[in-house]
């Protein structure tokens, strides 16, 4: 019998992907691409429309904290929820609130009737969705994938997201000076709205279900105990915990203030950070290829590169110097990326990626808000120079603690065969 054309377009194209990029890992992949081509907008949208609105630097200030506070508050019931119930209704849920919340948020910016309290508001509940959307994601994309092409799936995955990035916040400012933040926001709303759509078609079936636990505190403590009982998982937790702190004090505080005063005003400081997403790309396009063994040890040793940006700045270095900078420092932070979340998928069971996954989050930002607060007390006691100075040794300080911990030295990738994805049924995709 002969297949109808319909089928033969169908095969061929299933065909020109690779084995392992299953039906998960596609729609996964594409839903990423589209909301971080609308989120990065809305973050200029949203600071543009408080500025609009009549509000100062610090309330611009106080609606970003009111994004990160929930943020922190909710991810670890986010990961044990996610690793609870299946992981793509988590999803579908948060985006279904992002959604809302941005399409809210529109309204009133367009309708010139948003005020600092309703922004506020509006921000925390999408910090909230982001909360519980992170570790169920995150714990969907390990599962999406197996063998030995998971480091492979995973940086393809990541280059999509931070070219993605990139490419959303060139459109959000192009967008936002021609069509004002508003029709910014709105067109992020829609853009939750199609990818929640997409997400609501992953397939978790291949997903042992679950068993019924003790409850959510039980749960949390479980997530915890795997922590723990894994030196190299808890020691790199602890360690980036300080170092994604440092980052964000640089970039967002230290930065623009170096910009403005040695480099010239905000435009340069924008190419600086645009070379860093390409760094990031160009990272992920490299990993790609590369499989070191001890990835744990060759990841953490690019940490070190992340010490650069903030000695650059403490020194005034020049832009190209600067610029060159922020290129390397992409390409090692992206190489410790894809080392991570392949130690993570190989070593951690399936059922807890996404309690794990909520800790290393947790870890990620929770002194994020602590080292902001400190940033302009330091440089009001020891100068800018100085706390750059601090910034770049804490990297390396506890960059090199990490080493010393046996298991981030000796843990190897284990080589597996590759297993191609199950095809989902036609019937009943969403459990």
């Amino acid at each position: 019998m002969t297949n109808s054309p319909g089928v033969n377009s169908a095969t061929a194209k299933r065909s020109r992907l690779p084995r392992w990029a299953g039906r998960n890992y596609v729609l996964l992949t594409a839903a990423t691409v589209i909301t971080n081509l609308g989120s990065h907008g809305a973050l200029i949208a949203a600071a543009f429309a408080v500025m609009e609105s009549g509000g100062s630097t610090g309330d611009v200030g106080l609606v970003a904290a009111a994004r990160t506070v929930p943020l922190v508050l909710f991810l670890l019931i986010g990961g044990a929820v996610a690793d609870r119930v299946p992981r793509h209704r988590v999803m579908v849920a948060a985006n279904a609130l992002n959604c809302v919340s941005q399409a809210v948020f529109a309204a009133l910016v367009i309708t010139d009737g948003a005020t600092l309290w309703q922004m506020m508001l509006l921000s925390a509940l999408g910090g909230t969705g982001q909360a519980f959307f992170s570790p169920a994601s995150e714990g969907m994309l390990m599962s999406s994938v197996t063998g030995e092409q998971a480091s492979r799936a995973f940086a393809l995955y990541r280059m999509a997201m931070h070219g993605a990035g990139i490419g959303g916040a060139a459109l959000g400012g192009a967008m936002v000076a021609a069509l004002g933040p508003g029709w910014v926001l709105a067109i992020d709303a829609a853009a939750f709205a199609l990818a929640g759509a997409l997400r609501a078609f992953l397939d978790v079936r291949h997903i042992p279900a679950r068993e019924p636990g003790a409850g959510l505190l039980a749960d949390l403590r479980d997530g915890w105990q795997e922590v723990i009982g894994r030196p190299w998982l808890w020691s790199i937790v602890a360690q980036f915990s300080v170092v994604v702190a440092v980052i964000g004090v640089s970039e967002a505080v230290y930065g623009p203030l170096v910009a403005r005063d040695e480099l010239g005003g905000a435009a340069p400081w924008g190419f600086a950070l645009g070379a860093f997403g390409v760094g990031t790309v160009l990272g992920a396009l490299l990993m790609v290829r590369w499989k070191p063994r001890r990835l744990l040890y060759v990841g953490t040793l690019c940490v070190f590169v992340q010490a650069l940006p903030a000695a650059a700045l403490a020194v005034a270095a020049p832009l190209s110097v600067l610029v060159a900078v922020m290129l390397v420092s992409g390409v090692a932070i992206e190489v410790f990326g894809v080392s991570w979340i392949t130690a993570m998928h190989q070593e951690v069971p399936e059922e807890k990626f996404s309690r794990v996954s909520a800790y290393d989050w947790f870890g990620s930002v929770g002194l994020v808000p602590v080292f902001t607060a400190l940033a302009g007390p330091a440089e009001g006691a020891f100068g800018r120079s100085t706390a750059l100075w601090g910034c770049a040794v804490l990297v390396v300080v506890v960059t090199t603690a990490v080493l010393f911990v046996p298991d981030v030295r000796r843990l190897t990738r284990r080589e597996a065969p590759a297993v191609e994805p199950a095809e989902p049924p036609v019937a009943d995709p969403v459990r």
